[in-house]
This record gives structure tokens, C-alpha cells and sequence, in this order.
């Protein structure tokens, strides 16, 4: 009996899109009935602690059946999304100098006044936020 691991999936194309510390495979292999399916990964890039990396992986299987859908609801949530905020990318992780610039916009604002009543919590608020927990207790029964 054949193993499911043994058997070698041969890349018919492939093309990479490289996004930051994302990268995309898009592949189109053969099954053994002898059609072509599309597999698309993602891997995104890690590091511990000790500098080494790491990736994590996740993939979609897309059949030939399934294009037209696929297409036409990916279509439509591109458009979605252009629709109401733009093809300008807003996020501050993808500036490269946001930091320099968050240092910069820090440095230029004005002290904030921490006495200022409609700024700041009473003690008595601010207590209701967290529980009276005495883990020290001498107390054992």
C-alpha cells in the first residue's frame, strides 16, 4: 500500500510574493487523478530570543471548482475594503520610521497636567478597578 508521504508532489508553477516579514507561495500542483490544484502559504518569520528564526506556516488548498467562488468573493472583499478606507496603507507597524517619527511627535507635544480633574481618576474610582487580595495571609485553616 502506498504512503500518503511518499508520494511526490511535483510543482507545476510557483511565484512568491514577499511582504515584510510575510512571505506568500503560490503553487499549483497536480493531483494524482492528474489536475491541478493551487496550494497558497503563508509564512511568516519569528525570532527567539536567542536570534535564531523561525517560521510559521498556514496554507489554503484551492481546487479548480472553487475558483470562480474564491475569485469572486476575494474580488468583492478587495473591493469592500478599498471602498471604505483606500489603497493607503494606515497602519503604523508597516511605516518603516514610525518609531523615529513616534520619538519626534513625543519630544514636540506638550507636557500633559496630570491634576487636571476631567483627566484624572479619584483614588476611590480607581480602587473599584482591582480586587483586595492579600496573598501574604498568616491566616491557614
Amino acid at each position: 500500500m502506498e504512503n500518503k508521504n511518499e508520494y511526490n508532489v511535483e510543482e507545476i508553477f510557483s511565484k512568491v510574493l514577499r511582504a515584510g516579514r510575510r512571505t506568500y507561495f503560490f503553487d499549483v500542483r497536480e493531483t494524482k487523478a492528474g489536475d491541478y490544484y493551487l496550494t497558497i502559504t503563508e509564512s511568516k518569520k519569528f525570532t527567539n530570543e536567542d536570534g535564531t528564526f523561525y517560521y510559521k506556516k498556514h496554507k489554503i488548498y484551492l481546487y479548480k471548482e472553487d475558483f470562480d467562488d474564491f475569485n469572486s468573493s476575494m474580488n468583492e472583499t478587495f473591493d469592500f475594503i478599498i471602498e471604505k478606507k483606500g489603497k493607503e496603507v494606515i497602519s503604523d507597524k508597516h511605516d518603516k520610521d514610525f518609531e523615529s517619527k513616534k520619538a519626534e511627535a513625543n519630544s514636540d507635544e506638550e507636557p500633559i497636567n496630570v491634576d487636571d480633574k476631567d483627566e484624572k481618576k479619584s483614588d476611590e474610582d480607581s480602587s473599584k478597578d482591582f480586587a483586595d487580595v492579600d496573598f501574604e495571609s498568616d491566616d491557614k485553616e
